[in-house]
């Protein structure tokens, strides 16, 4: 894994990094620390970067100028800070985990962990999802999100206009963070459950979920039991 951290205090910069090194020992490639937003916005834009933790606070900045950028990109962004009030928010906009200061070594394991398990988000459910788009970060409400589907290492976002956008995020990071109200129902489809207007059996074994709009979404075979059964 390539990790990024952002953090302007340099004691506590060093704890995570020793933090991080002890917990993830060869599965860590490379660690870098910056100390500003600038130069964190400029080292994010590296395609080979995994994950991101960051600091909201950064020598008076708010951290949340970068993180809506941030969460844009294919990796995951885990916060860690002492602005526990900013919790939900930063779930809201799509981070993996938030880390509240002060922490111990349990709990960044606990956090860091999800990157390699691939384990769900806690509590907190996800409202909005940056995308890149002519150059700008541009936010999409949940609400107005259909399903998903694979398109290499990145997604397509199908929405409740008939529009389609694209994510840098793949498949597996987008499942990690929209566990809530999205089922993975086929290896290349995560699909809001609540948009389900049908589950349809078609000649040669085939499934399909049929949307409220119309739309016929492939069922893989070995999970159909499951859909159906929290379907209804």
């Amino acid at each position: 894994m390539n990790i990024l951290i952002v953090e302007d205090e340099s004691r506590i910069a060093k704890r995570v990094e020793r933090m991080t090194r002890d917990i993830l020992g060869d599965n860590l490639t490379s660690l870098t620390h910056v100390d500003t937003l600038d130069k964190a916005s400029t080292f994010i834009e590296s395609p080979s970067l995994d994950l991101v933790l960051l600091d909201l606070n950064l020598n008076g900045d708010n951290g949340f100028d970068l993180l809506t950028t941030a969460v844009s990109g294919s990796f995951h962004t885990i916060v860690i800070s002492a602005n526990k009030d900013q919790a939900i928010a930063a779930f809201e906009y799509g981070v993996l985990d938030f880390v509240p200061k002060p922490f111990n070594r349990d709990r960044l394991e606990q956090a860091l962990n999800r990157t390699l398990t691939k384990d769900k988000t806690g509590a907190n459910e996800v409202k909005l999802l940056a995308i890149k788009k002519r150059g700008k970060v541009q936010l999409v409400p949940i609400e107005n999100l259909l399903y998903v589907k694979g398109a290499g290492v990145y997604t397509e976002l199908f929405l409740t206009d008939g529009t389609k956008e694209l994510h840098d995020k793949s498949l597996e990071k987008l499942e990690q963070l929209l566990s809530h109200s999205f089922e993975r129902i086929h290896k290349s489809y995560l699909v809001k459950m609540s948009v389900v207007k049908e589950i349809i059996v078609k000649s040669g074994s085939k499934y399909m979920a049929e949307l409220k709009n119309g739309e016929l979404i492939p069922i893989g075979r070995t999970k159909y039991k499951d859909i159906k059964a929290k379907w209804l």
